[in-house]
């Protein structure tokens, strides 16, 4: 194993070390699992199906993007939408920080680590291929594991209007892909509405 193969696997797992201190449980297929590590290891899935030829900087990306996500509780904030987008920008720059601290400890250069915030902040959504890339990963993973439990919660209006936000943020590619998705004839359901009535 070379040295640059080193540094890989000793950033994922010291991302997977964070995040084993997550006391946010899922239980999944019979086992239970610190929330952010199964979050984190649904990323890698889905981005390694999606875009196998992904960069080293994408995949970095996409393991730690919700790292240490439970430090910043949403109760913080207002519970509304300027309080929601204030907690949202305060964890991307956590994330952002707690990366770059790992990053540097295992011997990533100062170019790749700035890469990896760059995304993590989702910078350039839209424009820069690499942060669209790891914006449909999100989507795609949301979509497939966790949509129906946030319907669970809330109205089916307020359901089909973040579906709605979701697929805008998506492209073409991610949007095709949806119909690969292991999901339930609920969620099918719910993204038809969304789709027909939008």
């Amino acid at each position: 194993m070379d040295s640059s193969t080193n540094r890989f696997a000793n950033a994922i797992a010291a991302f997977d070390a964070y995040n084993t201190n997550d006391p946010n449980t899922e239980k999944f297929e019979g086992k239970i699992f610190a929330k952010e590590i199964l979050y984190a290891q649904r990323m890698s899935e889905r981005l390694a199906r999606f875009a196998h030829d992904a960069n080293e900087c994408v995949k970095l990306a996409a393991r730690c993007q919700h790292i240490g996500r439970w430090e910043i509780p949403r109760s913080k904030y207002p519970m509304d939408k300027k309080g929601y987008l204030q907690w949202r920008s305060e964890e991307k720059q956590h994330h952002a920080k707690i990366a770059e601290s790992i990053l540097d400890n295992c011997g990533y250069g100062h170019e790749e680590v700035e890469q990896v915030k760059f995304l993590v902040l989702k910078k350039e959504l839209r424009t820069h291929p690499d942060t669209q890339l790891l914006e449909d990963v999100v989507c795609l993973v949301f979509i497939e594991y966790y949509l129906e439990e946030f319907a669970s919660h809330h109205e089916e209006d307020k359901v089909i209007d973040i579906i709605r936000k979701t697929i805008k943020k998506m492209s073409s590619k991610a949007l095709s892909e949806v119909a690969n998705l292991s999901i339930s004839a609920r969620v099918k359901s719910l993204l038809e509405d969304a789709t027909r009535n939008g």
